[in-house]
């Protein structure tokens, strides 16, 4: 069952049926999706997810976060760098302004 799909169906104003046309399934299967505890295969979540631009975590309840989730590079920092982002993370947003213009300034010097 998806718990959010019914809520973010009304949201966008999309009928059970434009969506199963949207994600390759029937009607039927949207409303089994819905109010049934029927779950969809993975392929259909993430078609699903995608249509909705959110995640399949947020379709199936596992987060409230909306948005997409972003692919992430793994970066490997030393103790000073990982200290400094994490001191990054804790600033204003106008602070962390200021930080960006300073670095900005760095790299078009170098």
């Amino acid at each position: 069952m998806l718990p959010r799909l019914k809520e973010l169906r009304a949201e966008f104003g999309v009928s059970q049926q434009k969506l199963a046309d949207a994600v390759f399934v029937t009607q039927s299967s949207i409303n089994k999706y819905e109010n049934h505890n029927i779950e969809p295969e993975i392929a259909i979540l993430i078609r699903i997810a995608d249509y909705f631009n959110t995640s399949v975590d947020y379709l199936i309840g596992h987060t409230d976060e909306r948005r997409r989730i972003e692919r992430t590079e793994t970066f490997a920092l030393n103790p000073q760098e990982a200290a400094m982002l994490h001191g990054y993370r804790r600033l204003h947003e106008t602070e962390r302004r200021c930080i960006n213009l300073t670095i900005e300034a760095f790299n078009r010097n170098a």
